[in-house]
């Protein structure tokens, strides 16, 4: 991994002590980015069980991810809390889990206590495959330039010769290859698009509304409360998994009243993901899921928060002080009805 960061380096990006966030990168005019995916790895499932498995362990269908190619997806305590969220993608003999790299050991390690009893193998990739990510008008063309071919639809995958290219909302992709072929690679593609930040990046997540974890909100969400459902990452018909009875239940008896909301907040400093939410007479009324500079002093983030309060009173970052959050637009549809009390 380290020939891969000096690479970075050398291309004219600024990476953070531990190598694993692109904080800056030499200014040129394209709104089309290339990202190394620095912040995140990859390891395999495989085997003849691969598939029956993750079926087991896994919120999202994966008959979906067999079908389609890609599904994010979370493994859940039993009480159906996430302790990790992962994108699961098609690969030969079985499938590659990628997630936020400082996570994936203790993702790995959880898996690996159900795995004993099938014929299924979980290897670490980090070290040998990197990821790119292609955002812009032209990410499509980035694809095609190393494939060949683009995935038509989002969690559409294409691979070929040990490449896998999955289109991922906002109108992005993620390109996952071997260590050698990216730096052979990289020099060429990013004579058509510079390359981008690790903050520009989660910045296009948070816009598309796409949850994710960090070791401050391990086991903090149900899958509904960071709007999985709506990105496909659970399927309530697929049968049982680790935390499913919670998770459904929720879904056909309960009521959400923690839904997730995109907003913008003007602030001194990034929000760290797990800061509390406040109203003005309420504590622990929500909490930052992630969060992103979108300009100076002003940051996106996406947060889970109390839909009543949310809705009707200014929801404060941090303290009952703190400044308030603006609400924004989320790109899809939550179902109306997981709001509604079914008692």
């Amino acid at each position: 991994m380290s020939e891969w960061l000096d690479k970075i380096r050398a291309l004219g990006a600024t990476l953070n002590d531990s190598g694993d966030r692109i904080l800056h990168v030499a200014d040129r005019e394209s709104d089309t980015r290339l990202t190394p995916l620095v912040h995140q790895g990859v390891f395999s499932v495989l085997g003849p069980d691969a598939e029956k498995f993750l079926q087991g362990q896994l919120s999202c269908d994966l008959k979906d991810v067999s079908t389609l190619g890609s599904r994010l997806g979370a493994h859940c305590n039993i009480k159906g809390h996430m302790h990790s969220l992962v994108r699961v993608m098609r690969a030969p003999d079985g499938f590659w889990l990628r997630g936020q790299r400082e996570l994936l050991p203790n993702t790995q390690t959880l898996l690996k206590k159900y795995m004993v009893f099938s014929k299924a193998q979980a290897t670490d990739l980090s070290d040998d495959l990197v990821g790119l990510g292609c955002s812009g008008p032209g990410a499509a063309v980035l694809v095609e330039k190393v494939l060949g071919q683009v995935p038509s639809e989002v969690d559409g995958v294409y691979a070929s010769e040990g490449i896998l290219a999955v289109r991922v909302p906002g109108k992005r992709f993620e390109i996952w290859l071997p260590k050698d072929k990216a730096l052979a690679l990289l020099p060429e593609l990013i004579e058509f698009a510079p390359l981008g930040t690790t903050d520009r990046w989660e910045l296009d997540e948070i816009r598309a509304a796409i949850p994710d974890l960090r070791a401050e909100t391990v086991e903090g969400f149900i899958p509904q409360m960071t709007n999985l459902q709506a990105l496909h990452g659970v399927s309530f018909t697929k049968g049982c998994y680790t935390g499913q009875e919670i998770v459904t239940r929720l879904q056909h008896r309960g009521q959400l009243k923690r839904p997730m909301y995109r907003a913008c907040v003007q602030c001194d400093s990034r929000p760290v993901p797990g800061t509390m939410l406040y109203s003005a007479d309420k504590d622990n009324v929500g909490k930052v899921v992630l969060a992103a500079p979108a300009a100076e002093g002003e940051f996106e983030l996406l947060a889970v928060i109390v839909k009543d309060l949310a809705e009707s009173t200014p929801i404060l970052l941090g303290s009952q002080s703190g400044p308030a959050l603006t609400l924004q637009d989320l790109p899809y549809e939550l179902d109306p009805e997981l709001f509604q009390s079914k008692r």
